[in-house]
């Protein structure tokens, strides 16, 4: 079972690409804690680069938040990241210089089990939206988050020392 391939209609794009225009609008705070705008590098390009990811995990005293790669590997932003993880990422009204780490698969497919615990409805809808299925255990979270090929990474987004 594959993912389904990112939108691929201009109509589609713009839908998806809508809420980076809300944190450029300064509408960052409207979608609260649970999306992150992180602005990164093209491998190619070097040009700036943005997508609005949601939150799947969060560690406050450190002020790293864990984000999926829900297209897998093949996602852009991640495959980006992989060439260059200095990034700059913003949760609500918060913005951050940082890394992004992708997190190891045993832990990859730690987070998404936990997301899936504390939000489950929305995990399973975002797992069928992306033409996965799962049955709803953690286990079949965690297998999504280990598999290399065909599986979700998670990255951490990591403050830089010294950032607020």
């Amino acid at each position: 079972m594959t993912l389904s391939a990112p939108p691929a209609t201009p109509l589609r794009r713009a839908l998806f690409r809508a809420p980076i225009w809300l944190y450029r609008l300064g509408l960052g705070p409207l979608l609260g804690r649970r999306f992150v705008l992180i602005t990164h590098r093209g491998r190619s390009s070097g040009q700036a680069r943005q997508a609005v990811l949601e939150v799947v995990g969060r560690n406050s005293a450190t002020g790293a938040v864990l984000v999926a790669a829900a297209y897998g590997p093949r996602a852009q932003w991640y495959r980006n990241i992989l060439h260059e993880p200095r990034v700059l990422f913003q949760v609500g009204g918060r913005r951050l210089r940082g890394r992004a780490e992708p997190l190891p698969p045993g832990d990859s497919g730690d987070a998404l089990a936990h997301y899936a615990q504390a939000r489950p409805e929305t995990a399973r809808a975002l797992t069928r939206a992306l033409g996965r299925e799962v049955d709803g255990t953690p286990e079949s979270y965690r297998g999504l988050g280990t598999d290399p090929v065909e599986g979700v990474p998670v990255v951490r987004l990591a403050p830089e020392r010294g950032e607020p």
